[in-house]
């Protein structure tokens, strides 16, 4: 199993060259899209395409809501990446759950599949969700009511790590059962079976 869990995208396009075994232009990658339609501003997003598209990466944009697991089969056959971008994290765990996209991670992780996760990508890796509550503004839950996740790492994750809200983070962190790792832009964890590696820039965050 080798998963790269990023704070932001372009953690992702400095790391993910650096852990797969081949030159990335020749891997296939299924770049997820589906948690963007959860938010209002799409600059990320179209920011996060244009470098791909410059760097030569081999990708399909793909959007899972709305398809069976049938057809999910068949479109990611022949990746090698799976790469699921952030938006709304509660819209993309019901999208995932809805298609049955859970089951299909999981066969293609079985099969030797890299699997990265920026934000809401990463975060339904963990055992639930709630970290996307522990927000100064609310954000919209799409009817979603259980945040149980895809439990890859026995850790939450909390990214986009803001000074100013260290007090709310804090409090967050006395209040749930997991163990919380916290990643700034430009940081990430690198799973590789039972082995964590933070990697990106600066340090690694500790609060108590």
């Amino acid at each position: 199993m080798k998963l790269l869990l990023a704070s932001n995208g372009n953690t992702i396009f400095n790391l993910l060259p650096k852990i797969v075994d081949q030159p990335i232009n020749q891997l296939k990658i299924g770049w997820v899209t589906t948690a963007a339609k959860g938010v209002e501003d799409l600059t990320y997003l179209k920011t996060h395409r244009q470098i791909m598209r410059k760097t030569g990466w081999n990708f399909a944009e793909i959007d899972i809501e709305n398809k069976s697991p049938k057809q999910l089969k068949k479109i990611f056959a022949d990746k090698d990446i799976i790469h699921i971008e952030g938006g709304n994290t509660f819209y993309l765990l019901k999208a995932v759950r809805k298609t049955g996209f859970d089951k299909i991670i999981k066969e293609l992780i079985d099969r030797g599949v890299t699997y990265a996760g920026t934000s809401a990508g990463s975060y339904i890796m963990c055992p639930t969700i709630e970290m996307s509550t522990w927000k100064p503004k609310p954000k919209p839950r799409f009817g979603l009511k259980d945040l149980t996740a895809l439990n890859y790492v026995p850790f939450l994750l909390s990214v986009h790590y803001d000074p100013k809200n260290k007090e709310l983070l804090k409090k967050a962190i006395r209040n749930t059962e997991y163990p919380v790792r916290i990643l700034t832009d430009g940081q990430a964890l690198l799973i590789q079976d039972d082995k964590v590696t933070f990697i990106g820039r600066g340090k690694e965050v500790k609060l108590k």
